[in-house]
């Protein structure tokens, strides 16, 4: 039976003084949530709400709950005991251990949650049991209300293969393929001739990436056969897999629909989702720069005939592929809320929650298609605990150990579920948020996005802000020029970071040499005051050496009240700002232009990590005596890794194709890392003998430990 807290009063009181926090913080991002906030109270739905979920998007539903009046209940595994939905709901049920076939999918003991507390109805959220048919059928089975779609659309829209049927029958444009389930690898080499490379293998209960591979030619159709049908099973417990054309250099642009259960349907506009990784979204936005609104039109419409198709009732997603005349075809339909949907709210004023939860009481819709707006732009990019610079976003675990969303901007959101003190673990999804920006204009709402990635302090873990800050300030997203090859096409050799022009490194330079300066005049300093010194000491300049990555530059360095006047590599740079270096945030001018700087770092040896334009860049600052005297200073040999294969993530061991004494040839696959229901293969850099083997299938690996030793 899952344990179950009830809090009596006086227990009730004391958990609201100790979560006031989360409260306030509720509301602070209620007043910048850019949807509506206004609620009809003599419009009764449910008095009690179970969110069969976790994270932000169990936070998003609990926050329009309390809106509602309705009182809701949160279910956890046991290592989210302490978690912010948990906080933030009324009741709190622990349903399982850390794995999510153990907790969060495990629907026994969610029906018992739901028994325990007298839940009237549950919100799935997306992921998870969203989109699972035989969870809605328990639900209705005891007269619980299941709020999304009924068990039909679920299982209609579900299958890729049948949807795919239904699309055709309904005029909705699809996509060349086969339809029918692929059993075999070599049947799938055979189907992907007779339509002709490229193909895309996918997961028929798939979406969000997971089961999906492309493929060229009949090796990479076996392999992608394999790894799918593998992802599938793990994370939709269904191996089914389709093949069909895949579309070179589309846009991914998907339409939101609203149903009810009275017949009557509305499309809320569409999102641009064409920035992505691994078929994963990085970087939404709605609406798109590419549709007019004759295509628009034509989108919406026939995601309305799709829906109506299935009698479709709640808010869901069709997604089509565009290409680059605007022919489009139906992709998928997504029977569940998406994440990406506060963008639509953004523009459109609706709340998409408490819609959901209205038709799901059998409320008519209140809007007519000709109401629908499109009110300014909107921007999300998704937070993500990842090391961008692996493969454009490998997963990273840890504590948060500082945590500061930028709210205190104007017309930003922040969909979270974490704190300061949260941790990233293995279990779960590694997303930290996702960072909503609105503006009347889309370069307003881009540069908010910009100054948004800027204020945002996440510490300890790995974060993919330099990625997301790069996307965003590209020359060709802000001119629209974007398709889902964007991130392969602008970094074919993997991401790298902020690339530093002349100008833009004697920035970072000269404000690196500030903060040292600063730093060491605050040392002189004992409570505000200079120390006591029998020889008086005033110094207005000095001589530095700095190092940058391979580079090494003198610098000059003059103070004038708060202005330091910088030369360096050829230049003369002014640097100005508070210089608190309590605070993870610095403001500083630099030669007239704004900027927020963070010291992610500081230490004795004059080493300072700096995130600049959202980049972190170390940088050594020395004295020039110093310098001189480092010179003599024996340099670290690098390790020689082409004969150690360490494991580039953490995750757990699905295979290892090896043995000690096996020669293995360059690209060879050596194991299998899952990480976050994805599998990655690791192979071989060269041709040589496999000397010893450190894992095995079932276990668990951290970052960077050792795998398969090679001679």
């Amino acid at each position: 039976m899952a344990t179950h807290w009830l809090t009596p009063p006086l227990n009730r009181l004391l958990s609201a003084v100790k979560h006031a926090s989360f409260q306030s913080r509720c509301c602070a991002v209620h007043s910048k949530a850019q949807y509506s906030t206004i609620h009809n109270p003599c419009e009764k739905t449910f008095d009690k709400i179970l969110i069969a979920n976790r994270g932000e998007i169990a936070c998003r539903v609990i926050k329009t709950c309390k809106k509602m009046g309705i009182q809701t209940v949160a279910v956890h595994s046991d290592v989210d005991s302490g978690a912010v939905h948990v906080k933030m709901a009324d009741e709190a049920v622990c349903v399982g251990p850390a794995p999510t076939s153990k907790s969060y999918l495990n629907m026994d003991a969610i029906m018992d949650a739901i028994r325990a507390t007298g839940a009237q109805a549950v919100h799935p959220g997306y992921g998870f049991l969203s989109e699972n048919k035989e969870f809605a059928k328990r639900l209705a089975a005891e007269d619980v209300t299941f709020i999304g779609p009924d068990t039909h659309a679920i299982q209609a829209m579900g299958d890729k293969i049948e949807s795919k049927l239904i699309a055709k029958a309904a005029k909705v444009n699809t996509i060349p393929g086969f339809d029918g389930v692929v059993k075999t690898a070599e049947e799938a080499v055979t189907i992907a001739q007779d339509i002709g490379y490229p193909v895309m293998i996918k997961a028929s209960a798939g979406g969000g990436g997971k089961g999906m591979r492309i493929a060229w030619n009949d090796e990479e159709t076996r392999e992608g056969f394999r790894f799918s049908s593998q992802e599938a099973a793990s994370s939709f417990g269904d191996d089914r897999l389709l093949i069909e054309k895949f579309i070179d250099n589309p846009r991914h642009i998907e339409i939101q629909v609203l149903a009810d259960k009275h017949g009557n349907a509305l499309w809320l506009n569409e999102r641009e989702c064409s920035i992505q990784r691994r078929n994963q979204k990085v970087v939404e936005e709605a609406p798109s720069t590419f549709l007019d609104p004759t295509t628009r039109r034509a989108m919406g419409e026939q995601a309305v005939q799709l829906a109506k198709a299935v009698q479709y009732s709640s808010a869901g997603t069709v997604e089509f592929l565009v290409d680059s005349k605007k022919n489009f075809y139906f992709l998928e339909m997504n029977t569940r809320l998406q994440v990406e949907h506060p963008i639509t709210e953004c523009i459109t004023g609706l709340d998409l929650v408490e819609q959901m939860i209205r038709v799901a009481k059998g409320y008519q819709l209140q809007h007519k298609q000709e109401d629908v707006p499109i009110n300014g732009w909107a921007f999300e990019s998704r937070v993500y605990a990842e090391d961008p610079y692996k493969s454009f976003g490998l997963p990273s675990i840890g504590r948060l150990s500082q945590y500061q969303e930028p709210l205190n901007l104007s017309n930003v959101r922040v969909d979270s579920g974490i704190q300061e003190g949260s941790d990233i673990s293995i279990y779960y999804d590694p997303m930290i948020s996702k960072l909503v920006t609105y503006g009347a204009t889309r370069a307003e709402a881009l540069a908010k996005m910009e100054d948004a990635l800027d204020n945002y302090v996440i510490r300890g873990v790995t974060h993919n802000i330099p990625l997301l800050r790069e996307i965003i300030t590209h020359p060709r997203f802000i001119s629209g020029d974007i398709t889902t090859n964007f991130l392969p096409e602008v970094y074919p050799d993997g991401f790298k970071g902020h690339q530093l022009e002349a100008d833009k490194r004697r920035e970072l330079l000269a404000s690196a040499a500030a903060l040292y300066i600063t730093a060491q005049l605050r040392s002189q300093k004992v409570l505000g005051s200079l120390r006591l010194s029998s020889i008086p000491v005033e110094c207005s300049c000095w001589e530095l050496c700095l190092e940058l990555g391979e580079g090494r530059y003198a610098v000059e360095v003059t103070k004038s009240g708060g202005v330091y006047t910088v030369e360096v590599d050829g230049g003369k740079v002014e640097v100005s700002g508070q210089w608190n270096l309590a605070s993870p945030l610095l403001p500083v001018t630099i030669n007239g232009t704004h900027r927020i700087l963070q010291c992610l770092s500081r230490d004795a040896s004059g080493e300072i990590v700096l995130q600049y334009l959202g980049t972190a860049f170390k940088v050594r600052v020395l004295s020039k005596l110093a310098a001189e005297l480092n010179s003599y200073m024996p340099e670290k040999v690098p390790e020689d890794t082409s004969s150690i294969l360490r494991s580039p993530m953490p995750g757990t061991v699905v295979a290892v194709s090896v043995r000690p004494g096996d020669t293995v040839s360059e690209g060879q696959e050596i194991c299998v890392i899952e990480a976050m229901k994805m599998q990655n293969s690791m192979t071989a850099v060269k041709q040589a003998k496999v000397k010893s083997v450190h894992c095995k299938p079932g276990e668990t690996v951290g970052e960077g430990d050792v795998l398969v030793e090679l001679e």
